[in-house]
């Protein structure tokens, strides 16, 4: 591809997690003279930021684009890939890749996830926001599922700093029907962290493979794309590279 025509490369974080999730990869692909965006993921319903996302590519954007998701953000570039922007490639980072009607919740029902529990809070800390639909709250990871299921292959340094600044997911998130998937027209590729503890591998798989995607896999936790970048890294560049 010529110089010119290098396509933007768009991070979408996942819940409990903000742009900076993506600094071990941003950096890198702006050194190779990509643009690279990393905007907010709200975090408060698939379906309004699913919007949000489409309608910031639909701005911010021009020319070809990879769309990257983490987690919950798979979910997201999911819905918004064809709701604005050019997007020519999606690449999924630990990420879930749900079909149409599937929810975060339906995925991980019955699976081996340190967050598929009976009761969540043994997981999570749940507060009330305002603005909230009526029923509704946000979830926290507790500094143990930090330590021990997320984010278990990052040094204690930086496991304490997501424990600080992570950004909180509405259970609205994690309970609406996705929509017509983007990868049936889009191609898309996928990196399994075989260490996953909150989207367990086989279920990774299971999802890519439904997708039709180019899986890889590295040995790490869900947060591969800290602990292991290069493995995004390699998938992003395959994924521009499929970009005629």
């Amino acid at each position: 591809m010529p110089e010119n025509r290098k396509p933007t490369i768009v991070l979408v974080h996942g819940a409990w997690a903000d742009a900076s999730s993506w600094n071990a990869i941003i950096s890198p692909l702006q050194s190779q003279g990509y643009q690279v965006l990393a905007p907010p993921n709200e975090l408060r319903g698939l379906t309004s930021d699913a919007a949000y996302i489409g309608s910031f590519l639909a701005q911010s954007t021009s020319g070809p684009v990879v769309l990257v998701g983490h987690s919950y953000g798979g979910a997201v570039i999911t819905n918004a890939a064809t709701q604005g922007g050019d997007v020519r490639a999606l690449v999924y980072i630990d990420a879930f890749i749900p079909d149409e009607g599937d929810t975060v919740v339906s995925l991980l029902d019955g699976s081996t996830s340190a967050l598929a529990v009976a009761d969540p809070t043994t997981v999570l800390d749940v507060a009330g926001y305002p603005g909230a639909p009526e029923g509704a709250a946000e979830a926290f990871l507790k500094p143990e599922t930090v330590h021990n299921a997320f984010a278990q292959d990052l040094s204690e340094t930086d496991r304490l700093l997501i424990v600080a600044g992570q950004r909180p997911a509405s259970f609205v998130a994690n309970v609406t029907p996705s929509g017509v998937p983007a990868w049936k027209t889009i191609p898309s590729w996928a990196v399994v962290g075989t260490e996953d503890l909150v989207i367990p591998p086989d279920l990774q798989r299971r999802m890519a493979e439904n997708a039709g995607a180019t899986i890889s896999e590295v040995r790490a936790s869900h947060v591969s794309m800290v602990s292991q970048p290069e493995a995004t890294l390699a998938a992003i560049q395959a994924a521009v590279d499929s970009i005629a």
